[in-house]
C-alpha cells in the first residue's frame, strides 16, 4: 500500500501527529499547502490532518477541491484541537465539514496542544475575548470546549499522544507496531 499524509499545522500539534503517522506507516508526509493533486494521484491511501479552527478543519479545502479526482482511493481524515474528546461536539465538527462528496469519510479526533504565547495576535485576542465571555457563565452550564478553554488559561499544555493514532491506523489496515 502506497500512502501519503497531508497536513496543515498552525501551531505544531497536527504536524506532530503527521510525523508520528509517517513513522508508523512509512507513508510520505507533506504539508497540504505544498501539495498538487497530480502528485497525490500516485497514492492508494491518503490521510489528511488539520487543526480545528472556528469549527473548520484546516486543510480540508484540498480534499473538497479535488475529491472527484480521488475516487477509489482510501481517504482518512483526522483533526485535532485543545478540547478533550466529546462525541456530540465532534459529530458537530464532522457534520459541518464532511458534506456532499466528503460525507461518510472516516474522521478521527486527536487532542492537540495549547500555547497562547505562540498564537498569532488575532488568535490570542480571540481566545482572550472568549475566555472573558465564558468566565461570566456558571461552569456547570459550559460546553466541554468552553470548560477546556477556561482550564487552559494562559498556561502551555501539550495533550498530544500517540494513542490517538490507533483508530487511524486501524482504518487504513495497519496496527502501527
Amino acid at each position: 500500500m502506497k500512502g501519503i499524509i497531508l497536513y496543515t499545522s498552525k501551531y505544531g500539534a497536527t504536524k506532530r501527529y503527521a510525523e508520528w503517522l509517517k513513522e508508523a506507516t512509512g507513508f510520505d508526509c507533506i504539508e497540504t499547502k505544498n501539495t498538487k493533486i497530480k502528485d497525490v494521484m500516485q497514492y492508494d491511501t491518503i490521510i489528511l490532518g488539520g487543526g480545528i479552527y472556528a469549527s473548520g478543519i484546516a486543510g480540508l479545502s484540498f480534499l473538497k477541491k479535488n475529491i472527484s479526482q480521488l475516487f477509489g482511493k482510501k481517504i482518512v481524515i483526522f483533526c485535532d484541537g485543545a478540547s478533550p474528546y466529546e462525541e456530540k461536539a465532534f459529530q458537530q465538527v464532522v457534520s459541518h465539514n464532511l458534506k456532499d462528496a466528503l460525507s461518510g469519510l472516516p474522521c478521527f479526533y486527536c487532542r492537540g496542544a495549547w500555547d497562547m504565547e505562540a498564537m498569532s495576535f488575532g488568535d490570542k485576542t480571540l481566545c482572550k475575548m472568549l475566555q472573558k465571555a465564558v468566565a461570566k457563565k456558571a461552569s456547570e452550564d459550559l460546553e466541554i470546549w468552553k470548560k477546556a478553554l477556561m482550564e487552559a488559561g494562559t498556561e502551555k499544555h501539550n495533550w498530544t499522544d500517540r494513542a490517538y493514532l490507533a483508530p487511524i491506523l486501524e482504518a487504513i489496515g495497519q496496527t502501527g507496531d
